[in-house]
């Protein structure tokens, strides 16, 4: 048996798997070599291994350029929580902490750096890093750098020189969504060097595509949920108004729900998105300005109750469920009314004609996906240039093939309608003349006079409303411009009204029951529940206490392992996937108990009591029991204001303590708020510091 390689004794000693996914082995042997690397990587496909492997073999500082701090902050914690030493600069930091993290990297005790790129480009960041020795360096959503896109970046267009800067440092570029072109423009702006270029497969088989016809979209989604509470997921839809509506409407029917949407104020966004990092079960409701940067690996579901205005937009969003590998469904309701709005915003837009018609081609693919009666997953993988060889047995048209019908004479039908209505109508107004409803706005409009009154009775409201929509689907029927939504007859049709062609579409069928649950797959065994529960109450507990979200500390598939290999001992537990041997020493013990009968009660008050009263300092606290700052100082303020510490475990001065109580003491009436003095201690002592002295002092008023 030949020997494991660096990369993979270290892919289990600190990431905790056994072997690699796809690329990732080739990506990593790229840069051990020494050798720029182009990476495009589906969301999920785990490109940020590619990087972070690497930087632990090669000797020195990797750089990680990335554009958002949330982000960096995420994948700073997971590092941390593997017991790799990782930091970002960036404008939140005090002038001292960033004195602290500059005084590390030169002592070279910090594996990887993350950077905006505004920051990078600094001429003193350049030089600093050009007195350190770099590994290499990662540029993250390299997509940035195009002009074509719609998330260009001017600032990613100064990282090309980094060539110049950093002559024989391997660089690798990665993103998630770029086509040939914005791939090649990838390499030629940052100046990557002959790069090796690799494209994953898009295919995420754990995903369940379903798209269903919108009626009743509420309903829908609640009919869609149902056996779904306390499972994470997301909520798309085109408005604000909706978002809010929607997430209400979730909250009432017993479903944590937050809404997310650009007209919050930045605060409340920033809280909700928080909370949806770092609690399980909880709904986001959300526009498309949700999820940039969100890289939570167990959402179950992505929904959409209105169409996304292309296959791009539609990949990227449904591709943020199920990055754990399990199973996660795409769900989606579509309408007539989807396919009017998004139309009528189009033409109403500003860009050139020659975009619109790009914008147009791009709808027109995803109208295509969601009226199609092949495989689901097929189309969408065309659509980027990938074949599959085969249905892929795992979405609803394949699961439930739909039937097909001759639809020729309703169509005329339709048509005709449209025709004789003066080409004014939308299409509920034309079902109720079709069908012969004596509507006051039908009588009004002197319809009920028409030729086509009460010619089409023979189909249903809902069979009529998916034929109307699959003639604006095949370009039949257009949009009218004016923006009241009525349908016109295009061209296209006249072959079709002369009778020298026939017409197949996809049935409706109205007495068939709505499928709507999208094949929800349970991650685990009914015996399993109460163990599975338990594992994730220590989870919470433990994530809480570190302040990280809980998938930092284990992903739900590595708590699904356990539940099924049920080890007994440590070693067995090191077998676990995703269990390195940092999280084995700081969290092995713990889940072992929970897996063999026992509650586990993890006591950070009690031993942090004692740590004090021992004498040692705050700062070695956290670090001695593995928790935030955040963490240490509630817990030792809360101790403070039981009287079980006193304020001398602070080690702050007599003569500072005085002036801090003082300033607490000033008024009168109700001691001020910490935010209030903060400012002016901020350069003497932490900002827990002050809570604690608020605490005693409030215990102090209060006996």
């Amino acid at each position: 048996m030949s020997k494991p390689s660096a990369a993979l004794r270290t892919l289990k000693a600190v990431f905790g798997y056994e072997q690699f996914r796809g690329q990732q082995q080739a990506i990593i042997d790229c840069l051990l070599a020494g050798q720029d690397a182009l990476v495009l990587m589906p969301t999920g496909g785990g490109k940020s291994l590619c990087y972070q492997l690497p930087a632990l073999l090669r000797d020195g500082l990797a750089v990680v350029v990335s554009p958002l701090i949330a982000l960096m902050a995420d994948q700073i914690a997971a590092l941390d929580e593997l017991g790799v030493s990782a930091v970002a600069l960036n404008s939140t930091q005090s002038a001292e902490q960033q004195r602290e993290i500059a005084k590390r990297l030169r002592e070279g005790t910090i594996k990887l750096l993350y950077l905006a790129p505004e920051r990078l480009v600094q001429p003193r960041m350049l030089s600093f890093l050009q007195s350190l020795e770099i590994a290499l360096i990662a540029i993250d959503e390299a997509h940035c750098v195009s002009q074509w896109g719609h998330d260009f970046r001017p600032e990613y267009l100064q990282l090309g020189p980094l060539a110049q800067y950093f002559k024989h440092v391997p660089r690798i570029a990665l993103t998630a969504t770029a086509d040939k072109r914005t791939r090649e423009e990838i390499a030629t702006r940052l100046q990557l060097n002959n790069p090796q270029r690799f494209v994953a497969s898009f295919d995420r088989p754990n995903i369940f595509y379903r798209i269903v016809p919108k009626t009743k979209s509420a309903q829908q989604l609640l009919d869609f949920l149902k056996g779904r509470k306390g499972e994470a997921g997301i909520v798309y839809c085109l408005s604000r108004k909706k978002v809010e509506n929607t997430a209400e409407m979730l909250v009432k029917a017993g479903y944590p729900a937050l809404p997310y949407h650009a007209g919050l104020e930045s605060d409340v966004r920033a809280a909700n998105q928080r909370r949806f990092l770092a609690e399980d079960g909880l709904i986001m409701v959300a526009t498309i300005a949700f999820g940039m940067g969100i890289d939570k690996p167990n959402v179950r579901f992505v929904a959409h109750l209105d169409l996304p205005k292309s296959l791009e937009a539609y990949y990227q969003e449904t591709g943020r469920a199920g990055r754990d590998g399990l199973p996660a469904d795409a769900w989606m309701a579509y309408g007539l009314s989807d396919v009017i709005f998004l139309k009528e915003r189009l033409q109403q837009s500003e860009g050139s004609e020659a975009h619109k018609r790009l914008e147009q081609h791009k709808l027109n693919a995803m109208l295509g996906l969601c009226e199609m009666v092949g495989c689901r997953r097929q189309a969408l993988l065309a659509y980027f240039d990938e074949q599959l060889a085969k249905p892929c047995g795992h979405c609803d048209n394949c699961l439930e093939p739909p039937q097909t019908f001759d639809a020729t004479e309703a169509a005329r039908q339709a048509l005709s309608a449209v025709y004789r209505s003066g080409s004014r109508y939308g299409a509920n107004h034309l079902i109720e003349v079709l069908r012969g409803s004596r509507s006051e706005k039908v009588k009004n409009a002197g319809h009920d006079k028409l030729s086509v009154f009460g010619i089409g009775k023979a189909l249903s409201d809902e069979q009529w409303r998916s034929l109307f929509r699959q003639l604006v689907v095949k370009g039949l029927v257009d949009i009218d411009d004016s923006g009241y939504g009525g349908l016109r007859l295009t061209e296209d049709c006249r072959p079709l009204l002369r009778g020298e062609v026939s017409l197949a579409l996809r049935r409706e069928n109205a007495d068939k029951k709505r499928h709507t649950d999208s094949r929800h797959h349970a991650l685990i065994q009914p015996q399993q529940q109460a163990d599975w529960d338990k594992l994730r109450r220590l989870r919470k507990q433990l994530a809480d206490e570190h302040g990280v979200p809980p998938y930092v500390i284990f992903h739900d598939a590595t708590l699904i392992d356990m539940l099924e290999q049920r080890p007994k001992t440590l070693s067995q537990m090191a077998l676990i996937s995703g269990v390195g041997a940092h999280k084995l020493e700081r969290y092995g013990q713990a889940f072992l108990q929970v897996l063999n009968g026992g509650e586990v009660t993890i006591d950070l008050r009690s031993e942090l009591i004692r740590l004090a009263e021992q004498g040692m300092p705050p700062g070695q606290i956290a670090e001695q029991l593995k928790c935030s700052e955040k963490t240490l100082w509630r817990l030792l303020s809360e101790a403070i204001g039981k009287q079980q510490l006193t304020l001398q475990v602070l080690g702050v001065t007599p003569a500072l303590l005085e002036a801090i109580q003082d300033a607490f003491l000033e008024g009168d009436g109700e001691l001020p708020a910490v935010s209030t003095l903060a400012p002016h201690f901020a350069e003497q002592v932490p900002e827990g510091v002050l809570h604690c002295i608020r605490s005693a002092l409030q215990a102090e008023l209060a006996g």
